[in-house]
């Protein structure tokens, strides 16, 4: 088993005779593969937006940045990300049940050869628990905490509703997998802090979850959130597929009360850091929400640098772990926080060593040991000079706060691109 940091085990399992994880339906009784998109024969490593531009132009600048997954509201909009290559994923209403409006929905496109998963509802269970619009717009609770007092009022209120929606969510799929020939698979995003009880009843009868985070403002810039994240989300799925939803936008573009948290986008770097961080903590698929709000488009450039790095890098990206250990060699005080995190992928005769630096410090000795099939072979850091030589099926690396090193036997897997990976954050 693969540690990514000392004394950590991941939860997520992992196999050789399958390219994708493997989740149980209470639905349909049967295994389902999920986590992984499948493309022409081809397994793909989400890489998504929210946003789907109405400009052709825009929408294959997507396409050629490496995007393949869109969110997709009819049959028009799947034909559209289908001329260009990509996948959509249609979003539902599940909590009306199998009414005659999903199952139009449905029927209009589960043929379609473009459409890749089902949507539940955004935040369903964040809506009817701690969701501060239930205070504020709505004036269900007296006082915005209530929900985390666990007042008798706020748990009342979420139970009712909880047997209200759940149970409706549960008929929708149970039709909706009836019909569909592909069997194609149930995605619920979540808050970050949605609660694990009420989340865990959805979760029998869906494939992939997880959950958005969205850590760049005027007052914070916590990166290692998204690690934790996703740590937190295979947790409450029990090993079910991660995907994380990441930010692309600012805050005070979205207008309203979010305007307090100012004039923040993340560095290229910070949204690299972020990116690998997930993937290096066992995520499944990374999808980005809030760039149809953009009106920086050198943020939006640096995030087509990064998703096109990721791109070039599939066939690591959905290939199992290998069975390595990282190893943190420092004295007891410097070996406070979270530590690094790590990935190892072969595709082939090559090889892809991923470390990150959780910590707001250095770590001056990382090493990762299990790399004996490359022993004697010299690991280059994509994107920049460093090289070093797998020695007695080990490396040993320095890194500095929040730092990514994205090593590989090759450098063949950098793309050309560099557009938009100086962007220094505001």
């Amino acid at each position: 088993m693969n540690c990514t940091r000392e004394l950590r085990v991941r939860l997520a399992v992992h196999t050789l005779t399958i390219v994708t994880a493997i989740a149980f339906s209470a639905v349909t009784g049967m295994a389902a593969e999920v986590g992984y998109l499948e493309k022409d024969s081809q397994t793909l490593f989400p890489i998504g937006f929210y946003e789907l531009p109405e400009d052709d132009k825009a929408l294959a600048a997507m396409a050629d940045a490496g995007v393949n997954l869109l969110r997709c509201g009819n049959a028009t909009d799947l034909d559209r990300v289908h001329a260009l290559g990509m996948l959509g994923w249609m979003p539902l209403s599940l909590q009306q049940g199998p009414s005659d409006g999903i199952k139009d929905q449905v029927n209009a496109v589960k043929d379609h050869p473009a459409l890749a998963v089902w949507e539940g509802p955004d935040e369903v269970v964040w809506n009817f628990t701690a969701y501060s619009g239930l205070h504020r717009d709505m004036g269900v609770y007296e006082f915005p905490d209530e929900w985390w007092k666990q007042t008798p009022k706020a748990i009342a209120y979420s139970e009712d509703k909880a047997a209200e929606i759940i149970p409706n969510m549960r008929a929708a799929v149970e039709w909706i997998r009836s019909v569909d020939p592909h069997n194609r698979p149930v995605w619920f995003n979540e808050a970050q802090r949605s609660d694990v009880r009420f989340v865990r009843q959805c979760l029998e009868f869906a494939d992939i979850t997880g959950c958005d985070i969205y850590p760049i403002s005027t007052n914070e810039r916590n990166l290692p959130r998204m690690g934790s994240g996703v740590d937190r989300w295979e947790r409450v799925g029990k090993g079910m597929p991660v995907w994380m939803v990441m930010q692309a936008f600012s805050w005070h573009e979205l207008g309203g009360r979010h305007e307090s948290r100012g004039v923040a986008y993340p560095s290229f770097a910070e949204s690299r850091f972020m990116a690998y961080e997930v993937i290096a903590h066992g995520a499944k698929g990374i999808l980005y929400w809030g760039s149809d709000y953009l009106t920086n488009d050198v943020f939006r450039q640096s995030l087509y640098a990064l998703t096109a790095e990721l791109a070039a890098l599939q066939p690591f990206l959905v290939a199992p772990e290998e069975d390595t250990a990282l190893r943190l060699i420092e004295f007891a005080e410097d070996m406070q926080g979270l530590g690094v995190a790590h990935t190892v992928r072969r595709s082939g005769d090559d090889w892809l060593v991923v470390l990150v630096n959780d910590d707001d410090h250095r770590h001056m000795g990382v090493e990762v040991s299990g790399l004996d099939a490359i022993d004697g072979r010299e690991l280059a850091i994509l994107y920049g000079e460093e090289t070093i030589p797998v020695s007695q099926g080990e490396i040993v690396v320095r890194m500095q706060p929040y730092e990514v090193k994205v090593y590989s036997t090759s450098r063949a897997w950098e793309i050309a691109k560099r557009e938009g990976r100086d962007y220094p954050g505001e």
